[in-house]
């Protein structure tokens, strides 16, 4: 059968003909992927631009007009994105009935019954692929795919496989990212080497609702939006907070009292030497995040950070804030934790991995692009605030981030704080071994510390003590 009589035969979810409802531009990447007279093909496109449906018609096609036993493969990101593709193929199959008696489907395989060409998914986080015989190749959103070494090292195995057979067609399809992402380089090569195609699409794509297009802008950051809905490749804006949104958050002068109903957590962010450690306590009211106080302690490498002043710091604070949990990173903290919960402090431990400090930096930028968060007036973490960068560690995945020569403990152990509060919403402070009543009790003094500056002072959590700033 031939590519063109197979798409011929596909429907789309209303029921009608892939071929009559696509647009001039979908038609024109379709008819070159399939006809050969270029190799390969780099196709750049919206966010709705039909990306995952238009690679499963084109997989489709391959396979039913293959000789006896070709091979497919099919690259993505991660095995939720494979896993997309083998879904689409599904729903062409379910909604074609001579598609499906001539196809047999699996989990992340496709196979034709009466040749024996397959079409198999892969992810790019399962193995190697070096040593594949590709009869044709398709690599999905590699624009979104993690910016690393070893998936650097995996495009270049496939596309270095697909060179080792005549007649081997690509086809690569995704989302622009950033320009300084790994995909951008195979895209401008695309642009100026005559063995590829390049076609890109502009957005929003012509079919989106405009409302949904606008609230998408309004949603997301300009840069983001301009990649997903506008079709550019940009680099993201860094700042973490811009200085109108900074002034807004700040809504009450110091520290504050604890509220008897209110259910708080202390969030840390240890640093012993180069790095400060830095404490917050803060507690939400609907969709605020109220910011109670902030505190950090400065260490050097001849005189690290006391974590035994921190640790009696926390038991005074967890007290007088209704049996405040303490949420921490373990890798510094895990004996100090331990010592907690030893003394009646529930704590948690909050592992930093890529993901879950992306989570971070998106919880805490969204929370001050959205006025959802109270601050203190407090110089220092809003100057912090103000200079801490957004990272861009794989694409739409950030993290925190410093110029040399500054900090982002503050940063970070506020973003705890906002992360927790919206994971875990409620309004009553749970049951605790201990609780200071703190409409009877001053917040408690510390022992007499071997010197002032290892630790704050609780009883006075905005003041500046040696070398412990606040």
């Amino acid at each position: 059968m031939k590519p063109f009589d197979v798409v011929a035969q596909l429907r789309i979810e209303s029921g009608k003909r892939w071929a009559d409802v696509a647009v001039s531009w979908q038609l024109a990447d379709l008819r070159a992927v399939l006809a050969g007279d270029v190799a390969m093909h780099f196709l750049v496109r919206p966010r709705g631009g039909s990306k995952t449906s238009d690679l499963a018609a084109v997989a489709i096609a391959w396979l039913l007009s293959a000789s006896p036993g070709a091979r497919y493969f099919a690259a993505a990101g991660d095995r939720d994105q494979a896993r997309l593709l083998v879904d689409a193929v599904q729903g062409f199959a379910a909604r074609s009935p001579s598609i499906a008696e001539a196809l047999t489907i699996d989990r992340w395989r496709v196979t034709v019954k009466d040749t024996g060409a397959t079409l198999e998914v892969l992810a790019s986080d399962l193995g190697s692929s070096w040593g594949l015989r590709p009869s044709g190749l398709i690599v999905d959103e590699i624009g979104w795919w993690d910016d690393t070494d070893a998936n650097r090292t995996l495009v270049d195995s496939l596309l270095s496989s697909a060179a080792k057979v005549a007649g081997c067609r690509v086809a690569v399809l995704t989302s622009p990212s950033a320009p300084s992402h790994f995909s951008y380089g195979l895209r401008e090569h695309a642009e100026r080497d005559p063995m590829w195609r390049l076609s890109e699409t502009p957005g929003p794509i012509a079919w989106m609702a405009p409302e949904v297009v606008a609230e998408q802008q309004r949603r997301l950051s300009p840069a983001m939006f301009a990649r997903l809905f506008l079709g550019q490749w940009v680099e993201a804006e860094d700042a973490l907070v811009d200085a109108e949104a900074l002034r807004d958050a700040v809504r009450h002068e110091g520290p504050l009292d604890p509220k008897g109903d209110a259910v708080y957590v202390i969030t840390l962010d240890v640093g012993l030497k180069r790095d400060r450690t830095a404490a917050v306590v803060a507690h939400a009211e609907a969709d605020q995040v109220i910011v109670d106080r902030v505190a950090i302690w400065q260490g050097s490498t001849a005189e690290p950070v006391s974590l035994d002043a921190v640790e009696e710091w926390i038991v005074e604070a967890s007290g007088r804030y209704n049996g405040a949990e303490v949420i921490a990173d373990p890798w510094q903290s895990v004996g100090l934790l331990q010592r907690l919960r030893v003394r009646g402090v529930r704590g948690e431990e909050f592992a930093f991995t890529a993901q879950s400090v992306g989570r971070l930096a998106s919880a805490l930028f969204n929370t001050l692009r959205d006025r959802r968060i109270a601050l203190p007036d407090d110089e220092d973490l809003l100057d912090e605030l103000a200079h801490v960068k957004l990272r861009e560690s794989s694409p739409g995945v950030f993290r925190l981030d410093h110029v040399s020569g500054r900090h982002d403990d503050r940063a970070v152990a506020l973003a705890l704080a906002v992360h927790r509060l919206q994971t875990t919403r409620t309004g009553i402070a749970m049951p605790v071994a201990f609780r200071i009543d703190p409409r009877t009790d001053p917040f408690p003094p510390l022992p007499p510390p071997d010197s002032m500056s290892d630790y704050a002072d609780p009883g006075d959590l905005t003041g500046d003590l040696g070398d412990v700033v606040f």
